[in-house]
């Protein structure tokens, strides 16, 4: 069998998820996504994005070989938010042959243009909130923690099915010896000055998450809407993210700001557990995997800054800088080597000059593409 194939069964979904281990095999820099975490995401009513959205999974197979996927995607809260029909595409892997990307690309772009879209973007997977953007900068370093990874020809495969460049994503690389020490000196000089303002910054308390993650929406909804592609977090999205990283959340290293007790900023680093995740074979918890995850978790060496932000009246107040203060200093206290601040939209010019006043330097660079159809 040659051609493609829509993905329906269980079967099919296993196969759509197990596809890129094999296509990486031999890759020092690949790691696998945990099969569970995938099955969910692309299962309705197992994530809650399905519960507003629609997504179509397609398979290329080659001489009864799996050669490529890839997901269609119809975010219908991006569209009411941003009065758009945009379609998106995500989860795309490919072996290095056009016709094959062109087949997967015609599939998606087919369905989409049923649902109504007239513009197909991505890679997204399925949306912003989750890991996308496609490295086209950095492929000598393993990922960190829910970013994602890909073949260098992905590039030139985009450019040869038509998608042109929307926007560049940035991951700043933070080592603690080059980072230095003053942010932590201005630090203190911040939260006075912060203090005098009735704006505090404290550490979120691990055994309310659940309403803690009631408070941390409302900012995140708040500060990062101007950035490209945002769409809200609905509750149950925003609460299942919550839940999968409970696990690996370390209370020190997610901050809150607040003005007179109400929510205005939040930060949030997480341990690099792809340095764990990289020797689970085939994403595969059990029987030895999750073995690996509880005792590795001692031995990471690097954060990512998975998330930081402020609500648009208080930026500029010194609130960002006391987050990343923070955050290398307790990084140091834990003898970690530095970590990455990602993503950044390369026209974020608050952010961007920002990591740069600390020495943070552009290591990885990922892009989100586009086309009308």
């Amino acid at each position: 069998m040659t051609g493609i194939v829509i993905v329906h069964s269980s079967k099919q979904l296993k196969a759509f998820i197990d596809f890129p281990h094999d296509l990486y095999a031999g890759d020092a820099n690949y790691v696998p996504e945990l099969f569970i975490a995938q099955r969910d995401l692309l299962t309705p009513g197992k994530h809650p994005f399905h519960e507003h959205s629609k997504v179509q999974l397609f398979l290329y197979y080659k001489d009864n070989v799996i050669s490529g996927r890839i997901a269609a995607i119809l975010n219908n809260n991006h569209n009411r938010f941003n009065n758009t029909t945009d379609g998106f595409f995500g989860f795309f892997e490919s072996v290095n042959d056009p016709k094959i990307a062109l087949a997967l690309f015609e599939s998606a772009e087919q369905w989409l243009q049923e649902q109504g879209a007239t513009t197909i973007i991505g890679p997204v997977n399925p949306s912003t909130n989750e890991p996308c953007g496609l490295l086209i900068d950095g492929f000598d370093q393993p990922p960190l923690a829910m970013m994602t990874y890909n073949k260098p020809y992905y590039t030139t495969l985009m450019e040869q099915v038509s998608l042109h460049k929307k926007v560049d994503l940035l991951a700043y690389d933070l080592p603690i010896e080059e980072v230095g020490d003053r942010p932590v000196l201005l630090e203190e000089r911040l939260l006075t000055r912060l203090k005098q303002k009735q704006i505090t910054i404290r550490t979120v308390k691990k055994k309310d998450l659940a309403n803690e993650a009631k408070k941390v929406l409302e900012i995140y909804n708040d500060a990062w809407d101007e950035n490209l592609g945002f769409v809200p977090m609905t509750t149950n999205e925003f609460n299942y993210l919550a839940k999968d990283l409970k696990m690996v959340l370390d209370e020190q290293l997610c901050l809150i700001a607040e003005h007179n007790g109400k929510q205005i900023g939040f930060a949030l680093a997480i341990p690099d557990i792809n340095q764990i995740l990289i020797k689970v074979r085939r994403g595969r918890l059990l029987p030895t995997g999750i073995f690996k995850l509880l005792l590795g978790m001692k031995k990471v060496n690097r954060l990512r800054v998975l998330a930081l932000g402020v609500k648009k009246e208080y930026r500029k107040l010194g609130i960002e800088a006391c987050f990343y203060a923070a955050i290398i200093r307790r990084a140091s206290a834990r003898r970690m080597k530095g970590g990455e601040a990602s993503w950044i939209l390369e026209h974020n010019e608050l952010m961007n000059k920002g990591l740069e006043n600390i020495n943070g330097k552009v290591y990885k660079r990922y892009r989100i593409y586009e086309k009308p159809l």
